[in-house]
């Protein structure tokens, strides 16, 4: 039972695996970036997991602190989440102009458009 302590990595894992099958097996680009986004949280999760550390303080000086915890890992989360807003953003954007232009969101039927004559 001493796999159960870090929990944690095992949901990283999880959800990458999640994230990768849905990039990888399915047509469907909105799909695609649902699963982008999934593995993008795992990798949060990740990050924030290994900055984490037990009895750990924050980075104030005050009487008595013997550790504190560094807030990297943090403060570069949070930059990468607002990254990756935007991106989804960004993605369905061109999802939603590439529905306007060939009709669908199936990847093998942009294909099959794009190599007609």
């Amino acid at each position: 039972m001493n796999w159960l302590i870090h929990y944690n990595y095992w949901i990283v894992i999880v959800l990458m695996m999640i994230g990768l099958y849905l990039v990888i097996a399915r047509a469907n680009l909105v799909r695609k970036v649902i699963g982008l986004n999934i593995f993008q949280t795992s990798v949060f999760i990740l990050f924030i997991s290994i900055g984490a550390s037990r009895g750990a303080s924050a980075p104030i000086l005050a009487e008595g602190i013997q550790s504190y915890a560094n807030p990297l890992p943090h403060v570069l989360i949070l930059t990468a989440i607002v990254v990756g807003v935007a991106t989804t953003a960004l993605a369905l954007a061109l999802i939603v102009r590439i529905h306007e232009e060939y009709g669908s969101i199936d990847d093998s039927s942009i294909h099959d458009q794009d190599d007609e004559p």
